[in-house]
């Protein structure tokens, strides 16, 4: 199997979980990207609003470092951490990311990190 391992100079800086990439058989597979800031490190946003957008703003730098956008996505796994909170307003700006119809989705709950949504995504590369 042909792999590439994405360098850090082609994602947001410094390397992280929300900026990670693996090319491999045509398909570019991202490690979950998270609501941190890329250049602190930080968690962004205590809301799942606020959580989403940053997540969905790392996984598009990644993407636009490799010449693709959310159209090429294919499947989204979304880890939806703490479960019990309201997370609602995650579909409000996922799908503003994202056009009708939605790549293949599967959510899942976890008690993992400080943060509430992290996002893996697979995009089909041209």
């Amino acid at each position: 199997m042909l792999r590439q391992q994405v360098s850090t100079d082609l994602a947001p800086s410094p390397a992280g979980p929300y900026s990670q990439a693996i090319v491999a058989n045509g398909f570019l597979y991202t490690a979950g990207q998270t609501p941190h800031d890329p250049t602190t490190g930080d968690t962004v946003g205590t809301t799942i609003e606020e959580q989403t957008l940053q997540a969905m703003n790392n996984l598009g730098a990644v993407l636009d470092a490799h010449g693709l956008e959310f159209s090429d996505v294919v499947k989204a796994t979304v880890h939806l951490h703490h479960p019990g909170r309201d997370f609602a307003g995650f579909n409000a700006i996922y799908e503003k990311f994202v056009e009708n119809p939605y790549p293949a989705r599967t959510t899942v709950g976890s008690f993992l990190g400080d943060f509430l949504v992290e996002i893996d995504a697979v995009a089909v590369v041209p």
